[in-house]
């Protein structure tokens, strides 16, 4: 699985989107190209450059249980659209 995180800042966290109730969704991507896709349509609306970062799925979702936050998992079929814009919090 590949994340999402700002280049320079890769210990500091991970993208993630602000969900219908306002919590953190951690986006967990099956394949690399989708990641790397997605983080340049992230840079096009004005996001920091990002970093793809591989990660242990089991143990990611485990970071994520016990922090309280949301995870998704996005596979090639999947089509995923960035916010128009980044906001501050949009970094968990």
């Amino acid at each position: 699985m590949f994340i999402l995180t700002v280049k320079g800042y890769e210990e500091d966290g991970a993208f993630a989107l602000e969900g219908k109730t306002g919590d953190k969704v951690l986006l967990m991507f099956e394949e690399e190209d989708d990641a790397s896709r997605y983080a340049m349509l992230l840079e096009e609306e004005s996001f920091p450059d990002m970093h793809v970062l591989e990660v242990d799925p089991d143990m990611m979702m485990s970071v994520c249980e016990s922090h309280g936050y949301e995870y998704t998992v996005i596979t090639p079929n999947d089509i995923v659209i960035p916010p128009r814009k980044s906001k501050p919090n949009d970094f968990i």
